[in-house]
């Protein structure tokens, strides 16, 4: 089958509280696909029960052809939202322990995480207790234990969080990598860019309903473009454009204003450029902006909060 994963009509409730409400999606094989949404959307919930830690209240989830993860957890990869070490443990012990946990034979499983160590800067900590490492440094750690049985579906639950810009790179280096090896990769993030640089496949929660599903440029087709001029105008002006549905201002360095028009759907921003050069005024810059996966998840939830 072509699906990694998938998810039909799950819904889950806890009492009262409906958690989940009607989900369904699919993770095609070898793609990367980010599972987005604010925090308290539904996201680790959905993952709690794909790994079979919870019974959907309805619904029905195919992991790797079956239909209860546990009875595939040897070809799965899962990092946790909340990280957790044997911290008296080095990194090369901790690996192989936990592949071990997925059938990984110990020696097999200590080569591998010398060289995985190695390949993430990590050589010569390998031997030193996990307390006396660095939370970047213990969070890579975390990340190979997850992989270092080579699955075939790698679960990652915000991955990127606590990392700073250099880890997160690496770590955006590593999801690719899993990818090109042709592992399915799903990861849950509240953080927009990088879903926007990694996924070929989104999946946008909010309140525990999906209200996207697809790539990241259908996605942004859901946002407005804008157009961004600096120079002799005033909003009013600038509001009048053809096309122009709202307009922001912002003062700028140089005791100028900068305006970003939100152009109305389907409007071409040329056309108020044209206007507005036409009518005389002294533009020193334009520029067109194209919507971020940020905007079109605030223009699909009509404003719920995201990053």
């Amino acid at each position: 089958m072509d699906a990694a994963l998938e998810l039909s009509g799950v819904t889950k409730r806890y009492g009262d509280f409906t958690a989940v409400d009607d989900l369904s999606f699919s993770a095609r094989r070898g793609r990367i696909l980010g599972f987005l949404g604010p925090n308290g959307a539904g996201k680790t919930s959905t993952i709690r029960m794909v790994l079979g830690l919870v019974a959907p209240t309805v619904g029905t989830i195919n992991v790797l052809g079956a239909a209860d993860a546990r009875a595939v957890r040897e070809r799965i990869g899962f990092l946790p939202e909340e990280r957790g070490l044997y911290r008296r443990m080095t990194p090369i012990d901790a690996i192989a322990f936990l592949g071990g946990l997925k059938g990984l034979p110990t020696g097999e499983g200590r080569r591998r995480a010398a060289a995985m160590l190695k390949a993430q800067g990590l050589g010569d900590a390998a031997k030193r207790q996990i307390r006396h490492l660095s939370k970047g440094m213990a969070q890579k750690v975390q990340l190979i234990s997850a992989i270092v049985h080579e699955p075939e579906l790698v679960i990652l639950d915000e991955p990127f969080s606590g990392l700073d810009p250099v880890n997160q790179q690496a770590l955006e280096a590593v999801i690719r990598d899993l990818a090109a090896r042709g592992a399915t990769v799903v990861f849950s993030t509240h953080v927009m860019q990088h879903a926007e640089r990694l996924c070929d496949h989104v999946v946008l929660l909010a309140r525990g309903a999906k209200v996207f599903d697809g790539s990241v440029a259908q996605a942004r087709g859901h946002a407005p473009r804008a157009l961004v001029l600096e120079g002799a105008l005033d909003a009013g002006t600038v509001a009048a454009l053809p096309g122009v549905e709202s307009v922001a201002s912002e003062a700028i360095e140089d005791g100028g204003t900068r305006f970003t028009a939100t152009l109305r759907k389907g409007a071409a921003g040329q056309d108020a450029l044209r206007a507005a050069l036409a009518g005389g005024h002294d533009i020193h810059r334009f520029e067109m902006r194209e919507p971020s996966l940020h905007d079109a998840f605030i223009a699909l939830t009509g404003g719920e909060a995201a990053q």
